[in-house]
C-alpha cells in the first residue's frame, strides 16, 4: 500500500527501508532535505514539504509520524491538520504519553480524521529483525493499516492492543520493565568486574545466552558491548539519559497504588548517573563527620 512517512532518524529511515523492501510505496519527508534525498535514492518517493507529501498520497491517506515525542510531534500533527481531510489517518509511532493520545484522538475525531498510536520497539536493529508494534486505536482506523504493521513487524510481532492510547500505554510499561532489566544486568556485571577473579565478561554474557534463565536480547547486546569496548568500558561515560517512559510508568504505578520498587529505583539510578558529584552524597558525608567524626574527603 501507499503511505506517507515523516521523520527519517535512526529508526524512521530503517522503517521506511523495511516497508520498501516489502513492496510498499512510501512518500517521505524529513525536516532536513538531505535525509529525504538519501532515502529517495533507495526507492522512496521524496517530498520537501508536508503539503507535497499529502498531495502525493491517494485518499483516504495515511501518514506515519516518527519524530521525537512532545512538542515536535504536536507541531507536526498541527501542520498535517492544515492539509489532511476527513477519512485520513495519522499514525504516531514515537514514544508519546498515552494521555496525549487520548486527547488527540478526541480532537481529531471532531475533524473526521482518524488517529492511531503505535508503540514501536526495535531500535537500530529493527530493519534486520523487525519492530515489535503495540498499536492502539479504533478498529476502523487500525485494520486498513495492518499490511503496514505486518511488514514492519516480525512474525507475531504486531498486536492491536485496544482503544486510543493503549498502544503507547503498553509501550510505556514495556520501557519501564526495560529500565529494570538493564539495571539488574548493570549491577550484576559491576559485581563481577569488581571481584578478585579475572572474569571475561563478554564470554560470560555469551555463555548465559545458552539456555540460562537470564538470557535475553539485552544480554546479547551486553556481550557485544564488552567485545567492542573492552571489559572496563573505559571509552564510555556513565551518563544515562531517559526519554520519559520510565517516569510515566512510575507515575502510573503511583496513581494506581501499585508497588514498583525495581522500576522506580532503576529510574532514580539514571538520575544519579548524570551527577558528576552528588550533592546528596556530600550531605551524607558531612552528617557522618558531624555525628561520628568519620573521615571525609575534600577537593
Amino acid at each position: 500500500m501507499r503511505i506517507g512517512f515523516i521523520g527519517l532518524g535512526r529508526m524512521g529511515a530503517n522503517m521506511v527501508r523495511r516497508l520498501i523492501r516489502d513492496g510498499h510505496e512510501v512518500v517521505v519527508y524529513n525536516r532536513t532535505p538531505e535525509k529525504t534525498t538519501e532515502i529517495a535514492g533507495e526507492g522512496a518517493t521524496p517530498s520537501y514539504s508536508i503539503a507535497e507529501l499529502v498531495a502525493a498520497l491517494e485518499k483516504p491517506r495515511a501518514v506515519w509520524v516518527m519524530v521525537p515525542a512532545g512538542d515536535a510531534t504536536e507541531a507536526q500533527i498541527a501542520e498535517l491538520l492544515e492539509v489532511l481531510e476527513p477519512g485520513d489517518t495519522i499514525v504516531d509511532g514515537g514514544n508519546t504519553n498515552f494521555h496525549d493520545d487520548v486527547r488527540r484522538h478526541a480532537e481529531l475525531a471532531t475533524r473526521g480524521i482518524r488517529y492511531v498510536d503505535a508503540g514501536t520497539s526495535g531500535g537500530i536493529w529493527g530493519l534486520q529483525v523487525g519492530y515489535c508494534l503495540m498499536v492502539g486505536g479504533d478498529p476502523e482506523a487500525v485494520t486498513p493499516l495492518e499490511p503496514i504493521f505486518t511488514s514492519l513487524a516480525p512474525k507475531d510481532g504486531y498486536l492491536h492492543i485496544g482503544g486510543p492510547g493503549s498502544g503507547h500505554y503498553v509501550k510505556m510499561v514495556h520501557n519501564g520493565i526495560e529500565y529494570g532489566l538493564m539495571q539488574a544486568y548493570a549491577e550484576g556485571f559491576e559485581i563481577m568486574h569488581a571481584s578478585d577473579y579475572d572474569l571475561d565478561l563478554a564470554a560470560i554474557s555469551e555463555l548465559w545466552m545458552q539456555g540460562s534463565v537470564v538470557r535475553s536480547w539485552l544480554l546479547e547486546l551486553a556481550g557485544r558491548a564488552f567485545r567492542a569496548n573492552g571489559p572496563d568500558l573505559e571509552h564510555l561515560k556513565g551518563f544515562v539519559a531517559d526519554s520519559g517512559e520510565g517516569r510515566w510508568t512510575v507515575q502510573e504505578a503511583i496513581d494506581h497504588d501499585v508497588p514498583a520498587p525495581v522500576i522506580t529505583l532503576s529510574l532514580l539510578t539514571r538520575f544519579r548517573s548524570r551527577q558528576d558529584d552528588s550533592y546528596g552524597a556530600k550531605v551524607l558525608a558531612a552528617l557522618r563527620n558531624e555525628f561520628g567524626g568519620h573521615a571525609v574527603k575534600t577537593e
